[in-house]
This record gives C-alpha cells, structure tokens and sequence, in this order.
C-alpha cells in the first residue's frame, strides 16, 4: 500500500467545471476567472497551501456536437462553452508557485509531436521539473471537425498516438549527457556529437529536427493517461507515468487497480502506473446541509444539457434513443471506457440513458463524497486504503470556495490521519508523486 495519499485538482478554463451549470451557482467565480488572471493566481496559491500535488486541466476542444446534430446546446447552457486554452494559464500558475505541479491535456489528433514537446518540455524546463501531459488520443468529433482533421475509429487512434509518442520520446532523449558546454570564452555551447537528429518517418507522421528543449530536473513531463478500454490499458503501459480513471464505487475503483496491476505484469513493466480516481466532493456543515448542496446542483442540469454532453463524449446522438433503455445496449468509437462506467453505474451494467445522462452531468460519471470535512476525509481514507489507488483527482463543485474549504477542513483532517503530507518531499512533481 502507498505510504501517503496524492491529490490533485482538476480543473477545467471554461464555463464550467464537471458539474453542468455550475456558472449559475452564486458561490461559483468561474465566469470571472475567464478574464482574471489573478483568479488562478489565487488558485494555485490554495492549492499549494493544501500540498496538492498539482493541478491538471481537462480540455473539450471543438465541443459537443452530436446531440440533435447541433451545437445549440452547448452554447446554450454553457457545457464546457467557451473552451478556452489551459496552456495560457500553466506559466501564469507555475510562476506563482514553487512546488505544485501543472499537468495539461492536449490531444495527438489535434497538435503534432514536435510542436508539443516544445510547448510543454519549455514549461517543464522554466518550473524546475513540474509540467505534466495528460494523453488523449481525440475521441471527440467535434474537435476533428474544428480543425478539419479526419477522425479515426478507437483502436486506430490508438495506434495513431503510439506513433506520436515514438516521436516524443526520441525528443525527450535526444540530448546526452555532457551535451551542453555553454563555454562562452570558446564560444561553443553545444557538442553536435551528443545532440540526436531524430529522423522519423511513420505512417502518420514525420520528424527531422533536433530536440528544441533542454532536459527538465524531472528529465521530461510527467504522463497521464485516461484510456480504460482494452486498447487504452495497452498504451497507458507502453507510456503513462499515472493512469487517471473514473469509477462509481469502492469495488469497480478496487477491480480497475488489479486490471490495471495484471496488464502491466502481461506488459512486463517492472511497476504499475500510479492510479488516481476522479472525485468530487460536497461539503457543508452539517451531512444534511451538503445534501442539500448536492440535491441543488442536479436541480440545475437541464436534461438536454446532460444529453449534449454525453453524447458529444459517447459519439452518440441520444435525441434519437429511448431514454429508459440500458446504456450498455450500444457501443461506441469514441469512449468506450466511459460508457462502460456509465453503464454500470447501477452496479448490475443495466443504468438507463436517463439516469446515465443526470449522473454524468452532475460530475461526468464522478463518485460524490457527500458530508462534512470529517466524513469526506474518512470515506478518502477508506476509498485509498482498500482500492489501493496511490490517490485522487479532485473536481471542485464550485471554484475557488470548495476548493479552500477543501484545504481549510479537509486536509488538516487528512494531515492529522498521518495519510497526507505536511511538507512537500520534492521540488519535481515526479519527486512529489513518488512519494
């Protein structure tokens, strides 16, 4: 079992978070946070105060376009519209901050090898070792069709994002050690013959450059991957540092820990990627007053809202479904990890749309912890220990109060546990993760 618990907090720069209309909640300064650079000021700083590990960004590039054929929904309730860029807040938070990490989600579908390593190696570079990439192979059409990209069905984006990573990695090598002189009375800075020139030629693409940054005190950015199908397990093995993943309950959390610690044993990695389950929690003074706070924000989700949402996720257009059939009748070339939680979320895999769709827009498919700080603490105690998880990804219900109530009530409650840090042990985020 993991010595300490790790959190981080997930995040989103939109409208919202992962709770639908969330903007609407009086508490909530996300809409504000949207032009002020000093409402993520604020939020690192919390966030380090706290210990968090990091934070990490969500990104829905293009949006939901498959419910009804139409993006009116999306814009209409504010699902993750606007979806503006995370990447303008990770130098903004990183120089806020001197041990909190910042891990960002570009997809292999929408950017190209060499460009994102550039980008996030010189973030990894400037903060010391504390960028990280959270993976994603595309599964959304609306991000295809705003870039004007073909979309690839699931295992072949898989095979198309193994491609991409050979790059990085040969990126990511590519400068030796001794390479650098910076001999200014030579005038010499670089040994060419401790540079590689990567020269790749793929079926999806091409590179011949020399790395374009210099190795991070962590060497390269920490990798996160969310990928749960069959297909996602294969490739979090070849490349993710930290598998991140939803799942509604103790016993799937603890199933996927042992799927996940099989899969690296078939892979013959020598350790399992770090797991960490999304989470949200709901606080209040009282158990009865954070049920209230929990039964006020479903009251807000619009039914078609929830649908927009996953329907863009799932690739499917739910106008045209009974919405009290089973989820798990269909299948889908988008995510398939993700339906196959929804489904289950009744515990028996027979969860109708209806219910999937409320659940998924309350917190994309996210077990709520529901009470107050000292209960929310005992339930991540139980949920930690008896998973086995090495910890958890944080969705706030309103940004930045339940984050600070989080970091006020919470973590003392998990520091005086003697499960969570009260220092930080690294200056790398790697170095934080490890323990």
């Amino acid at each position: 079992m993991n010595k300490r618990m790790h959190l981080i907090s997930f995040n989103m720069h939109s409208s919202i978070n992962h709770s639908i209309m969330s903007w609407a909640d009086p508490e909530d300064e996300r809409l504000e946070g949207l032009a002020s650079f000093d409402h993520w000021k604020r939020l690192a700083r919390t966030l380090e105060r706290g210990r968090f590990d990091a934070m990490f960004f969500a990104d829905t590039p293009g949006g939901f376009d498959r419910y009804k054929e139409s993006l009116d929904d999306y814009v209409r309730y504010g699902v993750c519209w606007p979806c503006h860029d995370p990447m303008a807040l990770a130098g903004v938070m990183l120089a806020e901050t001197t041990h909190l990490g910042l891990a960002v989600t570009l997809s292999t579908s929408g950017t190209y090898p060499y460009m994102t390593v550039r980008r996030l190696s010189t973030l990894d570079y400037l903060s010391g070792g504390r960028a990280g990439w959270n993976i994603v192979s595309g599964h959304l059409r609306g991000e295809h069709r705003a870039l004007g990209v073909p979309q690839l069905e699931h295992d072949q984006r898989y095979d198309h994002a193994d491609e991409y990573m050979e790059i990085c990695h040969a990126l990511w090598n590519g400068i030796k050690p001794g390479a650098i002189k910076a001999d200014r009375e030579k005038g010499i800075y670089g040994d060419p013959e401790k540079v590689d020139v990567i020269d790749f030629e793929g079926e999806h693409f091409s590179c011949h450059a020399v790395p374009p940054t210099l190795p991070s005190a962590q060497g390269r950015p920490v990798l996160f991957q969310a990928g749960s199908s069959g297909r996602g397990m294969q490739f979090a093995m070849k490349h993710a540092d930290v598998v991140f993943a939803i799942q509604p309950r103790l016993s799937e959390m603890t199933r996927f820990v042992k799927k996940l610690d099989d899969a690296a044993v078939s892979a013959g990695r020598a350790e399992t990627p770090k797991v960490v389950f999304g989470i949200q929690c709901i606080l209040g003074a009282t158990e009865s007053e954070a049920k209230r706070t929990q039964a006020e924000m479903l009251e807000r989700i619009p039914l078609d809202a929830a649908l927009s949402r996953m329907s863009g996720t799932l690739g499917l257009d739910f106008s045209k479904f009974d919405l009290d059939q089973p989820l798990a009748k269909n299948d889908t070339q988008a995510s398939r990890g993700m339906l196959q939680m929804l489904a289950n979320l009744t515990g028996d895999g027979n969860a109708t749309v209806r219910d999937a769709a409320m659940v998924f827009g309350a917190s994309t498919g996210m077990l709520q912890i529901v009470g107050t700080p000292e209960q929310v603490a005992d339930q991540l105690e139980t949920l930690w220990r008896e998973s086995g998880c090495h910890g958890f990804n944080i969705t706030p219900a309103a940004n930045i109060k339940s984050v600070e109530d989080f970091v006020d009530h919470v973590v003392p409650r998990l520091q005086d546990k003697g499960v969570f840090r009260r220092e930080y042990e690294s200056t790398t985020l790697s170095g934080n993760l490890a323990n």
